[in-house]
């Protein structure tokens, strides 16, 4: 009789031969990466045909996020690695709290650097590690497993929905084999891999597209974008201090030198400097304004909101 793990995987088209790749080991080296280019060209239309579902995703985390709730990736291996990597880079790229959008893998730090793969199979570990992070019905988690069966993800996303949390799913699966109930399915079946197994490939691929597209679409309805420029940068490395004063003179018109004085006198903070320029205002009335604008440039500078906003807060 066959283990039961074995009977999973092998009905998964994660873990099915690909027709194209069957001789790759007699390929050169320009042939060998012709194959892999190919397959990876893939994975684009596939991600497209989610993007109903991806947009239902955002719309959960966009109401989690303006009512005070925190996203949270729960991944193993590379999908675990996937989801704190793209957690890592919202503070940076949108000025957003480090406990706004946070990624827990199985194994823990150590699995970042190192594969902890056994950790993946203790689903009541998935489970421990998101009530430890003090996860509320307010939040909202996302479950990334390529293969979809990953007992650690599994775990996490019953113990969410116990606590009330929205769920979300990503896999590289197909829809009918995600039966744990959650609220939105991502389901990019990018079909086998180049290599059997190796899910850090076009799954990997397609799975970091499905979150750059979660988190950007979602700063970008709270006004963390103005036109396609980052506007809530941090100013943490001299890149980003370049990258700032670049963005200020572009929306406004200003000198470099007069970017570095306004920067200043908006302590850092890059939508304030905008505002304050385009609206001919100071810094209290410019951090008000986008504060009632619930921190939307385009509307924290519109002459309409201009005449019926009241400067004195009441």
């Amino acid at each position: 009789m066959n283990d039961k793990v074995f009977d999973e995987i092998a009905n998964l088209v994660t873990e099915a031969r690909n027709a194209e790749s069957e001789n790759i080991d007699d390929k050169s080296t320009e042939e060998i990466l012709q194959i892999i280019n190919r397959q990876d060209a893939l994975v684009p239309a596939v991600v497209n045909d989610q993007i109903p579902y991806i947009a239902q995703a955002v719309e959960l985390i966009v109401q989690a996020f303006r009512q005070g709730g925190r996203l949270f990736y729960i991944g193993a291996g590379t999908s675990g690695r996937l989801g704190v990597l793209d957690a890592a880079e919202c503070p940076p790229t949108f000025g957003t709290d480090p406990a706004m959008v946070q990624g827990i893998i199985a194994g823990g730090e150590k699995a970042l650097t190192r594969a902890q793969e056994g950790a993946e199979d203790k689903a009541d570990k998935g489970a421990e590690d998101l009530v430890s992070r003090g996860v509320t019905s307010n939040d909202v988690v996302c479950g990334i497993a390529a293969s979809y069966r990953t007992p650690y993800v599994l775990g996490a996303i019953e113990k969410a929905r116990a606590i009330g949390a929205k769920t979300i799913y990503v896999t590289c699966n197909a829809r009918e084999k995600v039966t744990v109930s959650v609220d939105v399915a991502i389901c990019a079946v990018v079909g086998p891999e180049v290599i059997m197994g190796s899910t850090r490939m076009k799954a990997g691929t397609a799975t970091k597209l499905i979150l750059n597209m979660l988190t950007t679409a979602s700063m970008i309805r709270l006004g963390k974008v103005y036109g396609n420029m980052m506007v809530d940068l941090m100013m943490t490395s001299r890149k980003l201090e370049e990258r700032s004063k670049r963005v200020l003179m572009m929306t406004t018109g200003i000198t470099y030198e007069k970017a570095a004085d306004l920067l200043k006198a908006a302590e850092g903070h890059v939508k304030t400097a905008i505002v304050m320029e385009l609206a001919g205002l100071d810094k209290p009335t410019a951090q008000q304004r986008l504060a009632v604008a619930n921190g939307f440039i385009r509307k924290a500078i519109q002459k309409w909101f201009s005449a019926d906003f009241d400067d004195t807060g009441s």
